[in-house]
């Protein structure tokens, strides 16, 4: 399927129009949490709790404070005209839904048509592909947003994503159906009007 995703800026996303909860603010909020969920914050094993969680989604959201564009920007231009595919396959990530704030895990395969003039490091596009993945998300975005960021930054040809995920909002919670996954596609460019390139990506990520 393609994703559909609003206009963004290439900047870090970033909250102008709030104020950014302390660390001692956010740890009171999760210790609201622990209280609301029926346990005692003040019981040893969970008096560091706050402390930790408060550290973990900083780390675990990091993404909310890098920029795509400028992991994107320092290209190679000694490519000998080469303007085939550049696959990279199996790019594993780990992201949380933004509906339930539970675990997205899964791995990305991103292609990009280069311009016969310019590429970038392999170990970008994985960059990329965290960026997203660490901020809250629904899968079809995420496929989008890096879809765009690639084609934004490089102006290739054309970039074909495609996600494949289990959500564990699926998983462990409501309908409860674990093992079952999720895949999304995003083509721009040559890979969205020539039905044949977007055959060669399915055909190489499936082969593999």
């Amino acid at each position: 399927m393609d994703a559909v995703i609003k206009n963004l800026p290439s900047a870090a996303v970033k909250q102008d129009n709030k104020r950014r909860p302390s660390q001692a603010e956010a740890e009171a909020a999760v210790r609201t949490l622990l209280l609301w969920a029926g346990d005692d914050p003040d019981r040893e094993g969970l008096l560091d709790t706050p402390e930790r969680v408060a550290k973990a989604y900083k780390e675990l959201f990091s993404g909310y404070t890098q920029d795509p564009s400028e992991v994107l920007g320092r290209t190679f231009e000694e490519i000998a005209g080469y303007e085939d595919i550049v696959l990279i396959q199996d790019i594993p990530f780990f992201s949380h839904c933004e509906h339930h704030m539970v675990p997205i895990i899964g791995k990305a395969h991103v292609a990009y048509l280069p311009d016969g003039e310019k590429v970038v490091g392999l170990s970008k596009i994985a960059r990329v592909v965290d960026i997203f993945a660490h901020r809250l998300q629904t899968q079809e975005a995420m496929t989008a947003q890096i879809a765009n960021a690639i084609q934004e930054s490089l102006q290739p040809r054309g970039v074909a994503v495609m996600i494949e995920a289990e959500h564990m909002c699926m998983s462990m919670r409501g309908i409860r159906k674990s093992g079952s996954m999720t895949t999304t596609t995003t083509f721009t460019g040559t890979y969205k009007s020539d039905v044949n390139e977007q055959v060669r990506f399915m055909t190489l990520v499936r082969g593999r």
